[in-house]
Parts: structure tokens; sequence; C-alpha cells
């Protein structure tokens, strides 16, 4: 599966505006800054369209080792980020999903015909 990194997110930015590269990724960055520090300080991050940031606790939980069948230990909350997706991001990769099945099952009805055909079926 493919990935999109900061850097491919900056060089898209420059070649759109026009901007020296090293201006969009301190711009980048920054933005990236400001939403870890809110989110580090307990605040929600909602950027519209788009999604909204959440930091929560877990609740503490009990864990086992598989390697030790028996043996259990609580494993402590801890603070962790929550995202929602906005409904433009959420509709957009509904999208995909449908997409992603279809493809899905056009694969397996032709691995199912060519498994009868080689069945003799």
């Amino acid at each position: 599966m493919a990935k999109l990194t900061k850097r491919d997110i900056v060089v898209a930015i420059s070649n759109q505006t026009g901007m020296v590269q090293h201006e969009v990724f301190d711009v980048v960055q920054r933005t990236l800054d400001k939403i870890t520090d809110s989110l580090a300080n307990n605040i929600a991050v909602e950027l519209r369209n788009f999604g909204v940031f959440q930091p929560r606790l877990t609740k503490p939980r009990v864990g086992r080792n598989p390697n030790q069948p028996g043996s259990s230990f609580v494993i402590p909350s801890r603070a962790t980020v929550k995202f929602k997706a906005g409904k433009i991001m959420r509709q957009r990769v509904e999208r995909l999903s449908r997409e992603l099945k279809e493809a899905s099952e056009r694969t397996d009805r032709q691995k199912n015909t060519a498994t009868r055909g080689h069945n003799g079926g």
C-alpha cells in the first residue's frame, strides 16, 4: 500500500503554489507542531471537513501474556488521541470502501472461475 509522507505534502504544495519548498516545509511543520502542542495540553483540534483530534484517557485494563498462561497484569490508563473523520473525508473514504469491496468481489469471482476450470467442473 502506498503512503503519503510529509515530504510528499511539501513538494505537492510547493508545486501548486510556487512557494519555495523550505518555506512550505516550515509552514507544514509549524502546523503539525501546533496540533501536537494543543493535544499535549488537552485541547481538541477541529479541522472543518477533515476531522477532530481529541485527547482522551484510556481505561486501565487487564492484559495477559500468551507465553505465560494464567498470568495477568494491569495495563495502566494512558493518554491517547482519538480521531473522528469529518463529513467530507468520511464520504470520500466510504466511496473507496465500496470500490475496494467491488474489486475484492471481482477477484473472488475470477479465482472461483479459475478453480472450477482446473478441477474439471
